[in-house]
């Protein structure tokens, strides 16, 4: 794909992704926001699936939210996601924010992964 096609964000995606690949021992955090919804997964990049997966669309985390546009939403997820690596005996990932910048939403899911004992 050319690159002066691209959008900014898919620029940076893309130079992200070239810097941070997920193994099977240390998969990837990647992280989709749109402007209603806050989506994460943990990357194998070596068998190209998905292992574990977390959203605001999940039955446990839409309860326990008021809107899913939120810091608080994004702090819901990111405790789900966390939980669900721990139950399958994964306790460090790598991070990928998706080429948005590290603040807000993306900040409230990556601390909140953090306090529930995830390393990145």
């Amino acid at each position: 794909m050319a690159t002066h096609n691209r959008k900014p964000i898919e620029k940076t995606k893309a130079r992200i992704r070239d810097k941070v690949k997920g193994t099977s021992l240390k998969p990837r955090l990647s992280i989709y926001r749109s402007n209603e919804h806050i989506y994460a997964q943990l990357i194998d990049d070596s068998l190209g699936r998905t292992i574990v997966a977390s959203s605001t669309l999940d039955k446990e985390v839409k309860a326990a939210i008021s809107s899913t546009s939120t810091c608080d939403a994004s702090i819901a997820v990111g405790k789900s996601i966390a939980q669900k690596c721990l139950a399958n005996k994964i306790d460090t990932v790598v991070f990928d924010r998706g080429g948005r910048l590290y603040h807000g939403r993306i900040k409230a899911l990556a601390d909140a992964a953090r306090e529930e004992g995830l390393n990145f």
